[in-house]
């Protein structure tokens, strides 16, 4: 009788710093945009974003708190490796939101915006690629 234990596929360092670099700059860019949109007046906001002066505020101020949620959940679970299956699920929600911003955007015409969705989608789908197939993270 042999017993068959479950090894997590092998990882190089450098996928596994990439991984890193790349959760803790989209946490960043996530908790300051979550916060921004949380905090600031509606009317100050639309200056930055114009965006948020046209839909209701209940729901900017949902979408900071979504922002910072997904900020929190790429680096917290990982690094406390508290149910770290938690971060590529924060990549999943984000490359998910990151289209349906794409199109938001476009619809409206604001194509500066979309360069960034981009690059925030690219990032989400590596750590959800890294986090869930290459290098996951294992609970305590």
């Amino acid at each position: 009788m042999t017993t068959t234990t479950f090894s997590a596929p092998s990882a190089s360092k450098g996928l596994r710093i990439g991984l890193w670099v790349v959760q803790a700059l989209l946490a960043l860019l996530y908790v300051y945009s979550g916060l921004t949109k949380f905090f600031t007046p509606i009317p100050e906001l639309s200056q930055m974003m114009p965006w948020t002066g046209a839909v209701p505020e209940g729901f900017v101020r949902f979408i900071g708190i979504v922002d910072f949620a997904a900020g929190l959940g790429f680096v917290l679970p990982a690094l406390t490796r508290i149910q770290p299956q938690l971060t590529p699920l924060a990549a999943l929600g984000s490359t998910v939101l990151q289209i349906l911003a794409f199109s938001f955007h476009s619809y409206r015409g604001e194509f500066m915006v979309v360069p960034m969705n981009i690059v925030i989608l690219a990032g989400s789908i590596f750590v959800l690629w890294g986090r869930y197939k290459k290098a996951p993270i294992q609970a305590r």
